[in-house]
Order: structure tokens, then sequence, then C-alpha cells
């Protein structure tokens, strides 16, 4: 590997690091309680490699939740052109792909969720940025599936905004409380709570239930 390629790949790998270690001593500690002392001691590394590519801890907390969210939007998205089962079959496949990302990165969906929330009226902002990116995703769902059916909702934007409230507390009680089922077990109840809500004519059909090809 060339010199010039080697040096950034070493760059990319450190920054890396530096992410998850935050995101291991945030989630640990809390926002406010993590130094950057605390996470280049658990990534290994040195204030001045952190400092080369972090202006601060806010910038690290901002990159690791726009990674996250992109992350997230994208699983929700895959998932719903995947779909085997069109209509109310794709809001389930929507919902287990956000419940399967958040159980798989428990670290991350605790920081994402709970330490996020009211750390400085800056991060808020883009915290907020994140939260309206998610509702517009959904909204655009919801407007997509009244072309098929009348909904009992008027207002797709309040429905939206009410959906991933639903969703966002059962993540945060699942993280919170005993572990008695897996996260994603709980994605066809939580889809029929969310398609009733919005008055979706068909029952749900669980995209576990559908035969393969």
């Amino acid at each position: 590997m060339p010199p010039a390629m080697s040096s950034r790949h070493n760059g990319e790998a450190t920054r890396r690091r530096l992410i998850d270690a935050a995101i291991r001593v945030i989630a640990r500690k809390g926002y406010h309680q993590a130094t950057v002392d605390e996470i280049v001691a658990e990534c290994g590394s040195s204030k001045g490699a952190f400092y080369f590519h972090f202006e601060s801890k806010d910038a690290l907390f901002v990159n690791l939740l726009e990674e996250f969210a992109g992350r997230l939007a994208s699983a929700v998205e895959q998932a719903v052109r995947s779909s085997p089962v069109p209509g109310a079959g794709r809001v389930e496949a929507a919902v287990k792909a956000a419940l399967e990302l958040f159980a798989a990165h428990e670290e991350l969906a605790r920081v994402f969720l709970v330490e996020a929330v009211g750390v400085s009226p800056e991060l808020e902002a883009r915290r907020r940025a994140l939260v309206d990116r998610f509702t517009t995703l959904i909204q655009l769902y919801l407007q997509q599936a009244a072309r098929r059916h009348p909904l009992a909702v008027v207002d797709t934007r309040v429905a939206a905004s009410a959906a991933l409230g639903a969703i966002n507390e059962v993540v945060v009680q699942w993280l919170n409380a005993p572990r008695s089922r897996p996260l994603a077990e709980l994605a066809p109840e939580l889809a029929r709570f969310v398609l009733r809500g919005v008055g979706w004519p068909e029952e749900p059909v669980s995209v576990t239930e559908v035969p393969g090809p």
C-alpha cells in the first residue's frame, strides 16, 4: 500500500475507534460526565489524535448521531423496498428493521434515544433535525398509503410524529427494563398499533409468515 494510502487508512481507523470508544463511554457514563480524556483512554489513542479528527466532544457527538441516523434510514428504506407484502406488511417490515438495528447496537441506541436529548441548545437543534428527518420519512409513507386507502387522520405530519414517538418509547422501555423478549419480536404489535392509529383498513401480515418463493 502506498504511504499516502496507508496513512489515510490508519487515520480512518483511528477515527472509527474514537467514535466507537465515545459510544461506549457516553452510554456508560452519560454525555455530560464523559470526557475527552476518558474517550481517548478507552480508545487507546491520544488527545492529539482526537483533536485532529474532531474539533470537540460536541463535534464527535454530532458525527455519531448523524452516522447512526443514516444507517437507520437506510435500513428502513431497504426493508420497505424489499418487503414481499405490500401495504401494511411494509409498515411491519420497516418497524422490524428499525428495532433490529437498535437491538444490534444497544449502546448506540441508548446514546441516540436517551443521552442525545437536551444535551445543549446547539446539539438539541441537530437532534431535532434528525427527528424531523424520520418524521418526514414516515409522513411520506402515510401519504403514499392514503393514495390507496382513505386514512382516519387528516394531518399526516401529526400522525407521523405520534408513530415515531411510539417506536422510540418502546425501544427506550426495552433498553431500561429486564429483557424478556428480543426487541424485534415486538414489531408486529407495534406495527398494528401504528396502523390502527391512522385507520388503516387492512390487518398487518407478519413478514415472518409470508411463504418463500
